[in-house]
């Protein structure tokens, strides 16, 4: 593919490039598609021989949305598969600007965060993505099979280099390390969200393109998609829950006391109709409250909503607020526990940094042996 893709844009007109590329692209993320939704079909069964890899970027303590989108079904995903990885991924946290002091202690609050929520050392493998330099030696060998119209068209570049006008080579290459923290494993499954198949698709055409200029080596990897519904903004529910929303009162952190999720969910933004119905169209704000409710107590939206029959927004705000306590302060008091153990955190990453690259090593050894570094 690669081959075919050079020979089509490289060559050009940037402009026309640019307009074929996307035209291209559109094509192959529509046949990629089809994989991914046989992939969240396959993810639910046990794959003794499979090997799933995600990551996280340490931006402090996790919030409602990454816990009911990501991290719970992480945590679901030890007892399915025999490895599982879950890296703290540093390196692609400096592609914005950074404190060095802050981001030292984020990567510390977000292992906390990972065993508060049921991460397990014992099994699964937790690591800091820096200290195993294998991630950033593959990323430079990817980055020299991949295009820079590739790049372009890739949401994360797009986003964020228009709200800074400009954006870093590292930024740009982001999805390149993105696709080398895969592949260094040689995992076969990546739990993602819808926002991210596009940068797992370029970690499937960087393995079909190695693989066809060196030899069968790394598998492509296949999508887990998760079924759980996106958390938005108490504030703004036309928007996803976010760390850095400038609104204090639309994001329920996992560190909230129950004091503090009470005041939010009481304050979320709903409308002037009285009745709890599930609406996300036209009733977006109450919709979102039935979303949560549903996933931190377990039960269907359609329970959910049969349960609030008879009582008006404000009462049942009582109700959600008391269900998020209940499944919240648990994780908050053992993420409170860890943090006040810096050695134990730092000797767990470091242990799993031993465990990744064990793994990495080998892989590298015969990725230079197939490049030709000796």
């Amino acid at each position: 593919m690669q081959k075919i893709y050079e020979q089509n844009y490289l060559h050009e007109d940037p402009r026309t490039a640019d307009r074929r590329a996307t035209s291209f692209l559109s094509s192959m993320s529509n046949s990629h598609g089809r994989l991914f939704k046989a992939g969240k079909a396959t993810g639910t069964t046990s794959l003794p021989k499979a090997q799933v890899f995600s990551g996280i970027q340490p931006t402090g303590v996790p919030h409602l949305g990454n816990y009911l989108g990501a991290l719970e079904s992480w945590v679901a995903l030890q007892d399915k598969y025999s490895t599982v990885m879950y890296s703290i991924v540093d390196l692609h946290s400096i592609t914005q600007p950074q404190d060095p002091q802050m981001l030292r202690e984020n990567i510390l609050d977000m292992a906390a965060s990972l065993l508060a929520c049921g991460i397990d050392p014992t099994r699964s493998i937790l690591f800091q993505q820096s200290q195993v330099s294998e991630h950033a030696e593959l990323s430079w060998i990817l980055g020299c099979l991949t295009s820079m119209p590739r790049l372009r068209h890739l949401p994360q570049w797009k986003m964020k280099s228009k709200q800074k006008n400009e954006g870093s080579v590292g930024l740009y290459t982001y999805p390149v390390l993105q696709a080398a923290d895969i592949l260094l494993y040689k995992s076969t499954h990546v739990p993602v969200g819808e926002d991210q198949i596009q940068h797992l698709e370029l970690a499937q055409d960087l393995a079909r393109i190695f693989n066809n200029q060196y030899g069968e080596f790394f598998p492509e990897p296949r999508a887990l998609l998760s079924d759980t519904r996106k958390v938005k903004s108490l504030r703004d529910p036309s928007s996803k829950m976010s760390k850095s929303d400038p609104q204090k009162l639309a994001t329920v952190f996992l560190t909230d006391t129950p004091d503090d999720i009470v005041l939010k969910i009481r304050r979320a933004v709903t409308d002037f109709t009285s009745e709890v119905t599930y609406e996300p169209e036209s009733r977006p704000g109450v919709s979102n409250l039935v979303s949560m409710h549903a996933a931190v107590s377990g039960q269907s939206v359609e329970e959910v909503v049969r349960l609030a029959e008879g009582m008006d927004t404000g009462q049942y705000k009582n109700v959600v607020a008391e269900a998020i306590v209940q499944k919240l302060q648990p994780i908050r008091l053992e993420i409170q526990r860890l943090r006040a153990d810096r050695g134990y955190l730092e000797s767990l990453l470091a242990k799993g940094a031993e465990k990744a690259c064990s793994l990495a090593a080998p892989v590298m050894t015969e990725v230079r042996k197939l490049v030709g570094f000796y």
